[in-house]
């Protein structure tokens, strides 16, 4: 299984989740947080941030973006994207997915970046998700 993470926190800098540099999380080179290119952020390919395979950003299987169980990207258990705890999705904190700060330990995720995983977990009928995250990150998507 190919399971492919970028940092995904709201920290601009180099290596943060909307930083467009390479290792940041908006980066649209190879592999990067928003590229298109095989292993990249917004690849529909395996271990892509808009892949439904095993490890893909949208896939319902464990560990996946749209999976509720543990580490998934709609878990609310410690890690998961939905989670307010140290190191979660919703986590203020360093380390967590709504952290502004550098640090050496930024979350990271396998789903597409936030701008695009609310509109496309709209499409998909997750609207209930989709709401929780974009209040979350003052997003009107």
């Amino acid at each position: 299984m190919t399971r492919n993470t970028w940092p995904r926190d709201r920290y601009t800098g180099p290596g943060g989740g909307l930083h467009t540099g390479p290792g940041g999380g908006l980066y649209t080179g190879t592999s990067g947080g928003a590229s298109t290119y095989t292993g990249g952020g917004l690849s529909t390919y395996t271990g892509g941030g808009l892949s439904t395979y095993t490890g893909g950003g949208l896939s319902t299987y464990t560990g996946g973006g749209l999976s509720t169980y543990t580490g998934g990207g709609l878990s609310t258990y410690t890690g998961g994207g939905l989670s307010t705890y140290t190191g979660g999705g919703l986590s203020t904190y360093a380390g967590g997915g709504l952290y502004t700060g550098a640090c050496t330990t930024p979350y990271r995720s396998n789903i597409p970046p936030i701008h695009i995983f609310i509109p496309k977990l709209r499409e998909l009928g997750y609207d209930w998700a989709a709401d929780i995250l974009a209040e979350a990150h003052e997003l009107e998507l």
